[in-house]
Formats: structure tokens, sequence, C-alpha cells
């Protein structure tokens, strides 16, 4: 149902300060206008703040001008189903202490509990409750903003592809999103085309995707938590970003997907327990042949995976499609049911300097103690590629057929396809154990 704009005439047009009153449906506009909220902001001078009385405002707003809008203890401004709650239209607004819901449910106009037009430079969304709206935000080209301390639930009753994004950034450059707090929306915090961002601190859970980055460049994910949701961490068709002490927990088929990505460092993360779908996160145990990849990267070249932890997956690692001259070094893998998979053409050293990777299963010794182990690690046999190939034969696994035919090709190399291999595995992992870890 369309919305209908309403304005003073005259020399109340010129009071206008803040912010244009949008009538909810099924109210006209003159019903909005009583709300005292109204009359404040009308007054309100650029830059001054007004506060919103604690109680249910049913109307639509757009701040256009500079001011700050801060809520009392239980403010909360009701868009009753349709529309955008609230519209940031001018730069420099500040937004903080507000309870914003019930947006529309219409994808295509991206209803969202905050819309930041481009005009919105430098605003400052903080510590906001965003229940029930369609995309808790929708940042839609401002740059320099700051997204903090903000809680938004999504519309939990929709399918996850029916629903919107908990923030949404496009073309959003040299912005700050951190410590806020995403779920049951379709991704938890989406990023494209948006350059020099921070993303740090977040905690996401119950979605699709987590995070997911497309064609953003130069930016930093940093100290953030992904639990239950379909893929941690989904990073596409970027460069140049810096992936460090994140934490994918819990999540199903991917903790941290990485698709065309190039000279980024991928630094202290921890994948643990990924595991299938039909696995950990619906309450049974992992499939047989179920994937649960702790990092799955694509056709990704000239990368830093360094000191991350891959812990109880089901595939510590998979790497495919030319993922290649990556220097991979430093990472924990414990208990893996398959520490690597992995499915390019040409053999892969990962060390550097001397330094390789901790290996649950390793069996080799270290003499000098110099807490490198003196025998090199494969991580893949020919069986195991046998058995990604045929994966019923995963019922024979352990069988003493098996156990020969891995002797055999230790003992006698004969046929040798391109593998990974660590020539300085460490004896000690850098992580705690899972029996130490809390």
């Amino acid at each position: 149902m369309p919305q209908h704009r309403t304005t003073g005439g005259g020399a109340t047009a010129a009071l206008v300060a803040a912010l244009t009153v949008w009538s909810v449906a099924g109210r006209p506009a003159a019903a909005a206008d009583t709300d005292p909220l109204v009359a404040q902001l009308r007054a309100a001078a650029p830059g001054a703040t007004v506060v919103v009385p604690s109680g249910t405002h049913h109307v639509h707003l757009t701040l256009s001008r500079p001011v700050v809008l801060k809520g009392q203890p239980g403010a909360i401004l009701d868009g009753d189903g349709t529309g955008s709650v609230l519209r940031i239209d001018a730069p420099d607004v500040t937004v903080e202490n507000l309870v914003i819901r019930g947006s529309g449910r219409d994808l295509t106009a991206m209803d969202s509990g905050i819309y930041a037009e481009k005009s919105a430079n430098g605003a400052r969304i903080l510590d906001n409750q965003i229940d029930d709206s369609l995309f808790g935000m929708w940042l839609n080209g401002p740059s320099g903003i700051t997204v903090r301390g903000n809680r938004v639930r999504g519309l939990a009753s929709l399918l996850a592809a029916d629903r919107g994004d908990g923030i949404h950034l496009w073309s959003v450059h040299h912005s700050t999103v951190a410590d806020n707090d995403v779920s049951f929306a379709r991704d938890g915090i989406y990023v494209y085309v948006s350059n020099h961002d921070l993303i740090a601190d977040n905690h996401v859970s119950d979605l699709r995707y987590g995070f997911h980055y497309m064609f953003s460049n130069d930016n930093v994910l940093r100290g953030n938590r992904t639990e239950r949701t379909r893929g941690g961490f989904a990073v596409m068709q970027s460069n140049r970003l810096v992936i460090e002490n994140n934490v994918s927990e819990g999540d199903s088929n991917y903790g941290f997907l990485m698709n065309f990505i190039t000279h980024s460092t991928i630094d202290g993360n921890r994948a643990i327990r990924v595991a299938s779908e039909e696995g950990y996160v619906t309450g049974g145990s992992a499939v047989l042949g179920g994937d649960g990849k702790g990092l799955f990267a694509y056709n990704c070249n000239h990368n830093v995976i360094r000191d991350n932890l891959f812990a109880d997956n089901g595939i510590g690692i998979h790497l495919t499609a030319g993922s290649t001259d990556n220097r991979v070094y430093g990472n924990a893998f414990v208990n893996n049911r398959i520490q690597v998979r992995y499915g390019n053409r040409r053999q892969e050293e990962w060390s550097w300097q001397g330094r390789g990777n901790y290996w649950s299963g390793y069996l080799g010794w270290d003499l000098n103690g110099d807490g490198i182990g003196d025998v090199p690690f494969v991580p893949n046999s020919d069986m195991d590629r046998l058995l990604w190939i045929y994966p019923n034969a995963r019922l024979l696994m352990n069988s003493p057929a098996v156990e020969t035919l891995r002797w055999v090709q230790q003992q006698f190399p004969v046929f040798e396809h391109p593998h990974v291999q660590d020539s300085h595995p460490l004896m000690t992992s850098p992580f705690p154990l899972p029996s130490e870890r809390s």
C-alpha cells in the first residue's frame, strides 16, 4: 500500500527540521501527527537531540537532517507490518537505544527496520533492538558509518530464503560494523561491493550464512562468532582481506567457505565441530559421507593460511579447482574425520621457513627435541582418493584389506598422485587439545 508524506505549509514547512512522517497502513497521516514525538522532531534544529519517550509509537519516520534520535527505556517505533520503519536520509545522524519493529515483508522494496540512504554518510546506529523486520538494516551506499551494539532478530516464521539479511551493506566504504548480535535472518551480515570496512566482534546464529562477502576488497573480518548456521563465513570474489580470530562452532556444511579469494590472510581462526547438516546442527551424529568442512577453498590463490584450528570437523580443509600457491603453516588439525581433501594437480608443500602444522594423526618422532617432526607428514594417500571417489567404500575403511593396501602404498609408492606434504610437522599443538579445552 502506498505511503503518504505529510508536511506543513508556509511557515510550518520551514520548521520541519529532522524528519518526514509517513502514515501507517490503515491510519490517516493526521493520526500519526498526534504522536508527541512528531512535535518534538518538527521543532528540532540540526544537531539537536530528540528523546523518544517510553511507549509504542506507530510511525514511519525519515530523518532528513542531522539529529540524534535517542530512546528512553521502553521506547518503541512500530511499523505495524508495512514499509521501512525508520529511514536515514541525511549525514551525521545518530539513532540509539530504540526498539524498532514491524517492517513490511516486501523483499523487492527492501523493507527494513532501519534503511540508510546513500546520503547517510557518517551515520551512527547504536545499541538498538530490531525485531520482526524483514531486513534488520539495509545500508544503501553511505560511507563512514558506525553500526555498533545492536540486537537484530529476523522473521523466524518465514523460510530462510524469504527473509532479509540482518545487516546488509551495499557499496558501504570506510565503515565499522561491530558488537552486534543477529539471528533468524537469511544471512547475518551481508557485505556486497563494500571496501575498507571493519566487521568485528559480532555474534550471529541460526542463519543461512553467518557472514557473506561478495566483491568486497581490503576489509578486515575480526573476532566474530557463528553458531548453528549452514555456512559460517562465506567469502567470495574478494581480494586483500584480513580474516582473523573468528570462530565457527557447531555450524553445518562449512565453517569458512572461500571462493575466488586472493592475496588474503586467514589467521588465528577456529572451525570446530562443523558437520553435515544432518549432523551436529540437527542434534544427531555426523552421517557417513557428510562433508562438514572446516575450510573449503575453491580457486583461491596466493593466500596465507596460518595459526588456525580445525578440530572435530568432517573435513579439516578441502582445496580444489586450482587452489594452489597458498602458504599453509602453523595450523592445528585435530580429530577431523578427514584432515585434508586435496583435489588439485600439483604437489603442495604445507610448511614455511621450517615450520609446518600440527596433525593429531602424526606418528613421527623428534630426536633432537626442536619441536619439529623428523618425518614428513602426508595427510592423504591414494586409498583416500579412492574413498572420495567411491564414498560407499568407507564401510571398509578400517578393514584389514584397506590397512594392507595403505601399508603397501607407503612401502612401494609406484603410483603417486599430487598431494599435500608437510615436511616440518609440529609435535605439539599451538591450540589446546579437546581434552584441555574448557
